[in-house]
């Protein structure tokens, strides 16, 4: 493995935002023409955990056209129904990767799980201009089919990607992604080999880190709640503190180098496109399937 260890680029502090029928998020980013983490466009963290909060509603039934949606659940349940007759419940550890294609309509309601706190994240996938009218699929992985590996102090659930020998189940996504759920004990040291153009962020949302290269002096230690955007290199390099475990999301992929506009739940490479979407959805032509 070369020197080459990816510097920290940017540090986001998520912002609190009100989405759907009232669901309190926690974004470090969303949607922009300017796409800086290409092939990502959206990271959203469920932050509904205050019962004085009151009921939380959901995302009634909804289009989405030219992207793929990744739901990801640690604690509690979300609901999910669709136009093509889909539906079912997205448990703790469950993913459910959605390629949207051409459209879909489909609704989702958040459950708190016994504890009162609804907890996970939803991640948005570009497609290329090739695929964005594809034919809409899932790719629904409960718990138990994700694979997990420990060593040394470190405990990853592969999603999509490899760690260790592993592959995650999440397979033929345009985007190479790496999605993993990553632990690391106290005084750990985790890596992992990526491509050196791919972009690469983490998402710390328990306990504290040291994400990049030791340079040698007083290293810079990350608190949750936080997301890193990584410069360029082909590896990763994260520390947990000495009296701290970090848990965090990782997730990679190749960038597209598109043009994109995105409004709302559409995400096309031209205005006329997005305004065709809404002609559809209007005459009622959206749904092709």
């Amino acid at each position: 493995m070369s020197a080459a260890a990816r510097a920290i680029k940017h540090i986001v502090k998520p912002e609190f935002v009100i989405e759907g029928a009232g669901v309190l998020l926690q974004r470090s980013f969303g949607p922009s023409r300017e796409n800086p983490l290409d092939p990502f466009l959206l990271f959203d963290h469920f932050a509904f955990n205050d019962p004085i909060e009151g009921p939380i509603v959901g995302f009634p039934m909804h289009p989405h056209r030219g992207i793929e949606t990744v739901t990801y659940m640690l604690e509690g349940n979300t609901r999910h129904r669709d136009s093509l007759g889909n539906s079912g419940v997205i448990g703790p550890g469950d993913v459910q990767w959605m390629t949207s294609g051409r459209g879909i309509m489909h609704e989702e309601f958040p459950k708190r799980g016994p504890s009162g706190r609804v907890d996970g994240f939803q991640l948005w996938v570009n497609l290329p201009a090739a695929d964005k009218m594809g034919r809409p699929r899932y790719q629904e992985v409960v718990a138990d089919s994700i694979p997990g590996v420990e060593t040394d102090g470190i405990h990853v659930r592969v999603v999509a990607g490899e760690y260790g020998g592993v592959k995650g189940p999440v397979t033929e996504i345009v985007a190479q992604p790496v999605y993993m759920d990553v632990t690391l004990e106290p005084a750990t040291t985790f890596t992992l080999e990526l491509p050196e153009e791919h972009t690469a962020v983490a998402y710390l949302f328990e306990g504290s880190g040291i994400f990049g290269p030791q340079d040698g002096g007083a290293d810079e230690v990350l608190e949750a709640v936080h997301m890193v955007i990584f410069e360029e290199g082909d590896h990763l390099q994260i520390r947990s503190t000495a009296d701290s475990k970090a848990r965090f999301m990782l997730m990679a992929g190749a960038p597209i180098r598109e043009p994109i506009v995105p409004y709302g739940p559409f995400v096309m490479n031209t205005e006329a496109e997005i305004k065709q979407a809404f002609i559809e959805l209007r005459n009622g032509t959206f749904i092709k399937d």
